[in-house]
């Protein structure tokens, strides 16, 4: 590898006393300063329109993607199945005959809620801080149900239903 040539201080004493200030250089200078001086601020406002230019492009690019998809929900939303589907999902419709059941999670109902929904009834509920002062009794002891249940079930035996006969009609 070659070390980098140095400059003995007498050859560049040299070259700037060969190098005069006369009045065109002066004026090449001069020039020079100007044109920098006054194309800066043009050239500064041409980088800015030119990320601009790029910004919007951008912006445009993302708001065909969202037309295209919003096209696409909107060719969904003439399906009949999808709007069955979106009724049954989102508001619990359900078709004739069939029966829906919602399990509701007590954690992720939101307390919060004052719109008079099932959230809104359990905050109220959880928020009452009346205290009842009477004893209620119950009319049957839940314990005495069970035990009866446990023991009827090993003690009795299965009673065979006789076969229901069906009429027939006849033609005549």
């Amino acid at each position: 590898m070659k070390s980098p040539r140095r400059v003995a201080p007498s050859q560049a004493k040299a070259a700037l006393r060969g190098f005069r200030l006369n009045s065109s250089s002066i004026v090449v200078l001069a020039l020079i300063v100007f044109g920098v001086i006054t194309l800066a601020p043009r050239v500064q406002t041409w980088f800015a329109q030119r990320q601009a230019i790029f910004e919007a492009q951008a912006e445009l690019e993302q708001a065909k993607k969202d037309v295209k998809n919003m096209q696409e929900e909107r060719k969904r939303w003439e399906d009949p199945a999808y709007i069955r589907a979106q009724a049954r999902d989102r508001l619990y419709y359900v078709m004739p005959g069939e029966v829906s059941y919602l399990v509701m999670d007590a954690d992720g109902v939101d307390m919060s809620d004052t719109t008079g929904t099932v959230g809104a009834k359990m905050a109220a509920d959880k928020n009452n801080a009346a205290i009842t002062d009477t004893i209620y009794q119950t009319k049957n002891n839940w314990v005495d149900a069970v035990l009866e249940t446990v023991i009827r079930a090993g003690i009795e035996q299965p009673v065979e239903e006789a076969p229901v006969a069906t009429k027939t009609e006849t033609k005549n």
